[in-house]
């Protein structure tokens, strides 16, 4: 598995939200308001996936006290770590469409509410972005130090 781009995380994000933006401008009076469960919950997962990061990276670096980690264990994670990564980028793409589109009419109070209910899930998103990559890197495999040159002449 190669490890995640910020490129096309960034790329997914931009796309998702100049779409939600586009459909927002159309059917935005027919949608129901924005619950604010996003954010708690998404935090959680950004929460568990960054202590998950910390505790395996704990554990595949061997640092005492810590049982070695199981090398499938590791590969579901960093499978998580990467769907996370993605489900952030589209996820947080929408809340920043629906951002922008209150943004415009900030003079009413359901959108102003919708305004910063969106951008606390926007954030939200971030954070598990960030904790997502965090994972995905907790999981590399160290590298072995590459072996020291001995000095002097080698042997025939």
């Amino acid at each position: 598995m190669k490890p995640t781009r910020p490129g096309l995380l960034v790329g997914i994000f931009v796309v998702v939200a100049l779409l939600t933006w586009v459909v927002l401008r159309r059917f935005y009076s027919e949608l129901p308001v924005m619950p604010w469960t996003a954010i708690p919950t998404v935090l959680l997962l950004a929460i568990g996936e960054a202590y998950s990061g910390w505790a395996t990276k704990a554990r595949i670096a061997r640092k005492p006290g810590t049982k070695p980690v199981e090398p499938l264990a590791v590969a579901r994670l960093a499978a998580l770590a990467k769907a996370s990564a993605y489900a952030g980028a589209a996820f947080g793409g929408v809340f920043a469409g629906f951002s922008l589109h209150t943004s415009q009419i900030l003079d009413r109070q359901t959108p102003r509410g919708e305004f910063f209910v969106t951008t606390g899930s926007f954030v939200a998103c971030v954070v598990l972005i960030c904790a997502a990559l965090y994972l995905e890197h907790a999981c590399r495999i160290p590298k072995e130090p590459e072996e020291q040159p001995r000095s002097g002449r080698p042997r025939d």
